[in-house]
């Protein structure tokens, strides 16, 4: 499934829009009809709350309200729709999927949803520099980039 190039405008806008923040959502639908779901980076209220468990502020991390995803999961599952990518933003470093997206991303191993894209926005003083895609690939155990047009 690729996205929109509507879907793909309204994620890169979030990610400036969040700068100096990461930025974190959900798109649902089908191949021609996409929403962009916007969510909350709690990683700066979970620092506040426990730094020695989450040392890292939303400059370095992002964690998804997972009420917030999971009620964007279930509404998606109720129309029909499909989950077909979760997207976040990198600051000031390149879009590369690092281990704590992997471990974010995954469950026992296994994301929950293997089919869904993931992608990275790098920005750089509140300009995009660069957008990559990542699929789970089950074989390598591991998500490898793919281009995102």
């Amino acid at each position: 499934m690729r996205l929109t190039e509507e879907a793909v405008d309204v994620v890169t806008r979030h990610a400036v829009a969040e700068y100096p923040a990461e930025c974190c959502g959900i798109v649902t639908g089908t191949t021609d009809v996409q929403s962009v779901h916007r969510c909350k980076n709690m990683q700066d209220k979970l620092h506040a709350k426990d730094p020695e468990s989450h040392p890292r502020t939303s400059r370095e991390a992002y964690a998804m309200d997972r009420d917030e995803a999971e009620r964007i999961m279930r509404d998606a599952a109720i129309t029909g729709e499909k989950v077909i990518a979760f997207y976040h933003s990198h600051i000031d470093c390149d879009a590369y999927f690092s281990r704590m997206d992997k471990d974010v991303q995954t469950v026992f191993g296994e994301p929950e949803f293997p089919d869904a894209l993931h992608i990275v926005v790098a920005v750089y003083a509140n300009q995009v520099r660069e957008i990559k895609g990542y699929l789970w690939d089950g074989g390598k155990q591991d998500f490898v980039a793919i281009p995102v047009t």
